[in-house]
């Protein structure tokens, strides 16, 4: 897999958050509590968008990004999509820095009035570059597992596993011993095993006293248990398995992205979705590379990164795409892995056929997946199919004129209540939508899939008598 024999036509990125404070979340349906991103972890991001710069924003690598704008970002070359509910604002921050270290400050990045006065951004020509928010209210493609009751249900099966059992017996001495560090907490099990990890790692990193006394394998073990703990509830050994739904929700934005970077008459050229450690572990187990590479079972660092290359042969025919995996700065450089049971890189066709069968791609086959009628736009989406099946009922019998008069009037109706609704909740908006705004119309064209999962995009398919939107 030599970086000669092809030309990088785009990446994509699913990079991970830098370091933060503490973040709680209920083990049982993994709703979080607030957080905020420390300086430290502004700077792995930034370290981290440095990096790529060197790697693919440099003419002179060898897997510099063909027809990129290296200087001055073009905002039809790159799309950024932040999970914006998890971790608070910890995740976007982290996609601000992120960027910082991919597309410096450039003093060309200026204006010239019509007075002949030349205008530089601030900060030395700071480039300000759009990230699109992914909040859970609207939007289920970074985080699938939100308000989904079958994979609540699935979580709870796990911990009553023989296998979850047999690990918290095996480490009882561990659990046993954990209290006098975790400054008097009671809830010291495995099942509660990533709050326990995350108290911990954040306290090592930030508390000198608290770093001074732990034990130096204690912080080891916890994370060992921590990941086996994260692996079991985020992934599912059947592809279309309910524990995989974070990686999922997220494949029609990846189809997308594929689809315009081998699109020569496309200019996207980096889609990078920032996102939780969580998708990682579904990421590598869904692609097959965790069985070619059990090392990738592990919980990933502050700042990993996936970069997924998008590759021309000089040979000719199909692009390929290659698993680059670099596990936050502590790593110097990425490692490439194999995947989907082969050596080396694999056709786009072959990634998106074995995948596309499972996609979860719009919020309406999200919300019979997760079984809700309520949340994330599927009390709209119930409301609409009701009203249609009223209209469906309707059989009178009535004049040819009479009927006309009352299928428009029904059609109307119905209607006006499913655009009313929507406004109401916030989940229709006048106007273009982000992406619209953001990109061509050329690709605004081939996002069907991506816009359907985000619920002010998303299309009623529920009845002939409801137009989509």
């Amino acid at each position: 897999m030599s970086n000669t024999d092809s030309t990088v036509l785009g990446v994509i990125f699913l990079i991970r958050h830098g370091d933060r404070q503490g973040f709680y979340q209920d083990p049982t349906n993994y709703n979080p509590a607030n957080t905020v991103i420390t300086p430290l972890g502004l700077r792995e991001e930034f370290i981290t968008g440095d990096y790529f710069r060197n790697i693919y924003l440099n003419e002179s690598s060898t897997s510099f990004i063909k027809g990129i704008n290296n200087t001055i970002a073009d905002p039809n070359q790159i799309t950024v999509v932040a999970d914006a509910a998890g971790e608070g604002g910890v995740i976007m921050n982290s996609a601000e820095a992120l960027l910082q270290g991919l597309f410096p400050p450039d003093s060309d990045y200026s204006t010239t009035l019509a007075n002949g006065t030349t205008i530089e951004a601030p900060l030395g020509g700071y480039q300000y570059i759009e990230i699109e928010s992914a909040l859970a209210e609207n939007d289920v493609s970074l985080e699938g597992w939100t308000s989904c009751a079958p994979f609540d249900t699935a979580t709870a099966e796990f911990y009553q596993s023989a296998e979850f059992n047999q690990t918290a017996q095996e480490n009882s001495d561990f659990f046993t011993n954990l209290p006098q560090y975790l400054d008097g907490r009671s809830d010291v099990n495995l099942e509660n095993m990533w709050n326990i990890f995350d108290y911990m790692n954040v306290n090592y990193i930030h508390n000198a006293t608290f770093q001074s006394k732990l034990p130096p394998t204690m912080l080891a073990q916890a994370r060992t248990l921590a990941a086996f703990h994260e692996y079991g509830v985020f992934t599912s050994p059947q592809l279309d398995g309910i524990g995989n739904i974070g990686f999922r929700t997220m494949l029609p934005g990846i189809f997308e992205g594929l689809s315009s970077i081998t699109n020569s008459s496309d200019p996207l050229k980096i889609y990078y979705n920032a996102i939780a450690y969580k998708s990682f572990f579904t990421l590598f187990r869904m692609t097959g590379a965790v069985d070619q590479s059990p090392q990738l079972t592990g919980l990933v660092n502050y700042a990993a990164s996936v970069a997924i290359e998008v590759r021309q042969p000089s040979s000719g025919g199909e692009p390929v795409l290659r698993l680059q995996f670099k596990n936050g700065t502590q790593d110097d450089a990425q490692t490439t892995f194999n995947w989907f049971n082969t050596t080396g890189d694999i056709p786009v066709s072959a990634f998106t056929s074995f995948l596309a069968p499972v996609a979860i791609n719009s919020t309406a086959d999200w919300c019979k997946v997760c079984s809700n009628t309520e949340d994330r736009g599927c009390g709209a989406i119930a409301a609409a199919a009701s009203q249609a099946a009223i209209a469906d009922r309707v059989h009178q019998r009535i004049s040819p004129v009479g009927a006309g008069f009352l299928g428009a009037g029904l059609t109307l109706f119905v209607a006006l209540c499913i655009l009313g609704a929507l406004f109401s909740l916030g989940l229709l908006t006048a106007g273009k939508g982000k992406r619209q705004s953001r990109h061509s119309q050329t690709r605004s064209s081939r996002s069907s899939d991506v816009r359907s999962l985000r619920s002010d995009w998303f299309c009623l398919e529920m009845s002939n008598h409801i137009p989509c939107i």
